[in-house]
């Protein structure tokens, strides 16, 4: 199963990452799994004005910041894993990524660090979840 997993840092993403491990059915290679985090975009206006490597380098940066204990953790249960960043609102680019990179199934956890208006979900995953056209596993 080709897999897509949602990642933004929170401690929901790292209870998402307790249950993969902590499920056999995860592990192995019987799924390909890509793991994406969106970074939230500079402001057009802030952006105009920065240098085009430096704005990269900004990105490059913040993506890291929650991808390398992601990496590691990948590394340590022994799982393949490819990492992509995105530039943008989360719901939008994990729902773009999911349709166009045919993904079978999206996980992710069900709060992250967006505002705390959505008590019951959070407000990436409700979005995700009504704009997925694959299936999407909320971890909680």
């Amino acid at each position: 199963m080709k897999i897509l997993i949602a990642v933004d840092g929170s401690s929901y993403s790292k209870r998402m990452l307790a249950y993969l491990a902590a499920h056999d059915e995860w592990l192995g290679d019987a799924h390909r799994y890509t793991v994406v985090h969106a970074v939230a975009a500079i402001p057009p206006r802030a952006a105009a004005v920065l240098d085009k490597a430096v704005l990269k380098g900004y990105y490059e940066d913040e993506a890291e910041k929650v991808l390398k204990p992601i990496r590691s953790f990948f590394d340590k249960q022994r799982i393949k894993a490819e990492f992509v960043t995105k530039v943008g609102p989360a719901a939008e680019a994990i729902s773009a990524l999911a349709g166009k990179g045919k993904f079978e199934m999206v996980m992710m956890g069900s709060h992250g660090h967006s505002s705390i208006g959505n008590l019951v979900l959070g407000s990436v995953a409700t979005k995700v979840m009504s704009q997925c056209e694959v299936p999407v596993l909320l971890i909680r």
